[in-house]
């Protein structure tokens, strides 16, 4: 499929400005899969390629985080097999049956997600208690976002940093370098299976790829200057936004 300097150009920013949000709250496939629709992509390909930049701007913001010390991959190795796992299974699942039941469920999910951020007090700046171990989050709440992020997709990250911070007692900056490398997993786990299938477009994906990095970098140091009271309106907006779409668009 052969898209025009314009359509790429504007493919590129709307990926830039993902990457930036998406490295601190997710969401970002909000913004580039019905850009990617709009420049009249068909579907399959649509969330194909939208894995390729996507997995480009999850690497970016991983890189960046573990770069400025605030996560280490040795610490969650095996949290990020399970997440691979989970992602591989709910994309073969959502070859099998479409996820008209989940789109159900999620509206309310996300919803629940940013009531709870916005009103929770003092939600992420500090470290607490854990309510559940490390190995029951990760054989847990890890793998079923996996799944969901293979099956559906948009604000898997949101999911994955809410998770450390609710059940984990984790600080939002730490809970949201986290999620950026389970979703770097994710990512790659559906990706795999797309180019399997041949449904990857790649001259668009490596134009998107480039914006993706940019924004990433710049909203991973974000995340790190800001602190959890600039992530949390941008959580917040972002449920507020996928709420929106799945009950409208």
């Amino acid at each position: 499929m052969d898209l025009g300097f314009e359509i790429l150009a504007l493919l590129f920013a709307v990926a830039l400005v993902a990457g930036f949000v998406d490295a601190m709250a997710g969401g970002g496939g909000l913004l580039t899969i019905p850009a990617l629709l709009l420049a009249g992509v068909p579907p399959v390909a649509t969330l194909a390629t939208n894995k390729l930049q996507a997995s480009a701007g999850s690497f970016s913001a991983s890189l960046t985080m573990i770069k400025k010390g605030v996560i280490h991959p040795s610490q969650i190795k095996g949290a990020i097999l399970m997440a691979f796992i989970g992602s591989t299974l709910g994309t073969l699942l959502v070859q099998l049956s479409p996820p008209e039941m989940l789109k159900v469920v999620i509206p309310f999910l996300v919803a629940g997600v940013g009531i709870y951020t916005l009103f929770a007090p003092n939600l992420g700046e500090i470290e607490r208690a854990p309510k559940i171990s490390h190995r029951t989050w990760q054989k847990t709440a890890v793998p079923l976002v996996g799944f969901y992020d293979g099956y559906l997709g948009p604000g898997t990250g949101t999911f994955f940093a809410l998770s450390n911070v609710a059940l984990r007692g984790m600080n939002l900056i730490k809970a949201t370098a986290v999620a950026k490398l389970l979703n770097f997993s994710t990512n790659i786990a559906s990706l795999l299976f797309f180019m399997l299938g041949g449904h990857v477009l790649w001259k668009v994906g490596f134009v998107m790829m480039a914006g993706q990095i940019i924004g990433a970098i710049a909203g991973s140091q974000m995340v790190v200057k800001g602190g959890a009271k600039f992530i949390r309106p941008v959580i917040v907006l972002m449920c507020s936004a996928m709420v929106c779409r799945y009950l409208f668009w």
